[in-house]
């Protein structure tokens, strides 16, 4: 709007529609910033160190916008030149002051109300810290009972802050690290629940006390990484050196290349050839990897002795188009460039292919979860020979997924992705020995229930775990193959005027401990079953099917909804979680009127279990359409009564 007022046209005649556009552009930004400033002030009073600065700001704000508006007010005046009254159109350079005035002010406000938030997150965390600290020392299990239920309080107040932060956040690397943390502190806070009534319940053990220590570690390096994203800094001043995937060193590498085209003396040929042995170094990582097949190992290395070819005859003729820039040398140097850009392609193809054939064989393997139920049943029996037998086996299979991790992370294709491979690496590389130490405990004591529930939570974060890296693995396969964001066509949000003519405007409501639980709980439930039905999805042959679309489509919009339960993902307001759910719903009549299609071709007893399965679709997505629809006023949240219809309607493939 500002910039529309400034760049306006000093014509000698102005029409009556033109006066009144502008006057009504002036009010409008006047209108919008009494609002912003409104927002301002409140957040003053609520913060007095900070309340003198950000009052300040909020007049000067303030008293651009009415500037404005005053200067714009010409919609009744037929000769504003001539009037005494001061307008636009003779003082424009009192708009542009204004202006200017209005962007410093705004400015000044966003920023200290950034350091407020900021802030918060800090004094949040530094409670948490505390009231951890509190329950690291407790002896009593009524004593415990009492922290923990302030502990639980602290952590959902810490969510909600780091949450707002994370929509906020514009650098995605900072999104993903933000996203891996709070998932962190997430799972840990059952871990830490479970770990310390086992240590309470038998203080004596050693393995419980390991156990014990090891998620209270786990989670403050989590709430100091949280930390050190929202203020942007590192202990000690240190710099972040994350380690540089194969791709992003090939990407850099062909850029580098390619620009030889534009300019021959951009850089020197020692910069190039040293950015391809980083390369090639990194391609050791496969090479010398165990789980890579004997196939890929030897592509991988005619490749990367190719490559190094490429690069020499590039520099040859590179060298000797600086020296006598003729037509022929050119045209050589373009097919030098080509041709070394190729063979990197080949390289990263090659790569992919090796990393993602290892996790798909290794996700396929793992899913029965074997080694998990074995030390489970022998826990329970107390026999430590066993339990030590499956310890060595889960260690085995926890190198062979961390490798996959570190591997995966090479061919991610983005920096959130790659993050994503790290995170999952340290889940598993801490996980297992949790897992270990939780096992021994149940064998020394096999009648404790606590003992046993304390085993299957770590057991459920590593199945968790392995649940995400199959979707990770899809996710980079579609950055990889040029598809990433078609599987998330169904997460778009509402257009105006266009799918919404149903929802109304609902006020927002103030949520409740119990209530936010409920929808989390039902949040959590709608992920499992976004994981079960992937896996069945993924069995059939034909991935073209009309039922393994829809299937496949419902998937994706039932995980957009799970990220909305925990303040992630596209989904932002309720309305686009209702918008989803509608769309939800289509989908899966859709896919009821695809299985009676199907029937016709089922001629045994399953024919009328599957019509019957069909109709039940129906009629529940008939009541989440109903629901999604409706409006609810009060207290009563209307997004659990969503969740829960959304939930019995997605049931209906487990």
């Amino acid at each position: 709007d500002i910039t529309t007022l400034i760049n306006h046209k000093d014509k000698p005649k102005r029409s009556d529609k033109t006066l009144q556009a502008i006057q009504r552009v002036g009010q409008a930004v006047n209108l919008a910033v009494g609002r912003f400033v409104t927002v301002g002030e409140a957040i003053a009073n609520e913060n007095h160190e900070l309340k003198e600065e950000m009052s300040v700001a909020c007049i000067e704000a303030r008293r651009a916008g009415e500037t404005i508006a005053q200067l714009t007010d010409v919609a009744n005046l037929d000769h504003p030149e001539s009037d005494s009254h001061i307008t636009i159109f003779t003082d424009k350079t009192g708009v542009v002051k204004a202006a200017r005035l209005l962007l410093s002010s705004v400015t000044k406000v966003l920023v200290l109300a950034d350091r407020i938030v900021i802030k918060q997150i800090i004094t949040s965390r530094n409670k948490v810290l505390a009231t951890m600290e509190q329950l690291e020392k407790v002896s009593s299990f009524q004593e415990f009972v009492q922290i923990f239920s302030q502990f639980g309080n602290e952590m959902v107040e810490f969510a909600h802050l780091t949450g707002d932060r994370q929509n906020d956040l514009k650098d995605e690397k900072k999104k993903a690290r933000m996203a891996a943390s709070r998932a962190v502190l997430e799972k840990c806070t059952m871990m830490l629940l479970t770990a310390s009534k086992t240590c309470l319940r038998h203080p004596d053990c050693e393995s419980a006390r390991i156990n014990k220590d090891g998620v209270f570690h786990r989670m403050r390096l989590a709430l100091e990484q949280v930390i050190e994203i929202v203020t942007d800094s590192r202990p000690n001043g240190e710099s972040e050196m994350a380690p540089i995937s194969i791709y992003s060193g090939i990407k850099e590498f062909k850029n580098k290349v390619e620009g030889l085209r534009e300019n021959l003396y951009f850089l020197s040929k020692e910069n190039l050839s040293t950015m391809l042995e980083v390369i090639l170094e990194h391609t050791e990582d496969f090479t010398d990897s165990a789980y890579t097949s004997h196939e890929h190992r030897e592509h991988i290395l005619e490749l990367s002795k190719q490559a190094k070819m490429e690069l020499e005859q590039l520099v040859s003729v590179w060298m000797q188009a600086q020296n006598q820039k003729t037509k022929d040398l050119m045209e050589d140097l373009e097919v030098a460039i080509l041709k070394t850009c190729q063979c990197m392609n080949e390289l990263k193809r090659e790569v992919h292919s090796a990393a993602t054939s290892l996790a798909a064989d290794l996700l396929k393997y793992h899913t029965d979860h074997m080694v998990l139920k074995a030390l489970k049943i022998t826990g329970v029996e107390g026999n430590l020979e066993a339990v030590a037998e499956y310890t060595c086996k889960l260690s085995e299979q926890k190198e062979q997924l961390v490798e996959m991790c570190r591997l995966l992370r090479h061919v991610s294709g983005t920096e959130p992705l790659e993050i994503t491979c790290i995170h999952a690496e340290d889940t598993f590389q801490v996980t297992g020995p949790q897992i270990i130490s939780a096992a021994e405990t149940l064998a020394l004591h096999p009648s404790s229930k606590i003992a046993k529930e304390n085993l299957e939570v770590f057991c459920e974060a590593w199945e968790s775990q392995l649940s995400d890296m199959s979707m990770l693995l899809r996710e980079i396969n579609d950055v990889f193959e040029g598809r990433r964001g078609e599987k998330r066509v169904y997460l778009s949000l509402p257009r105006p005027g266009k799918h919404n003519a149903n929802l109304k405007a609902l006020k927002p409501v103030k949520l409740d401990t119990e209530e936010q639980a409920k929808i989390a709980k039902l949040g959590l439930e709608l992920h499992l079953l976004t994981s079960d039905v992937d896996s069945e999805t993924e069995k059939w042959e034909d991935q073209e099917n009309e039922i393994v679309q829809h299937g496949q489509g419902m998937s994706s919009m039932a995980y957009s909804m799970y990220l909305f339960t925990r303040g992630e993902g596209l989904l932002k307001t309720t309305q686009d979680l209702f918008h989803q759910a509608e769309i939800f719903a289509t989908e899966g009549t859709k896919l009821a009127s695809a299985l009676h299609a199907f029937s016709d071709q089922v001629h045994n007893d399953d024919k009328p279990v599957l019509l019957l399965e069909a109709e039940k679709l129906i009629s529940m997505c008939k009541q989440l359409q109903i629901t999604a629809k409706a409006s609810v006023q009060g207290k009563r949240f209307f997004s659990f009564l969503l969740l829960k219809a959304l939930k019995l309607s997605f049931g209906f493939w487990i």
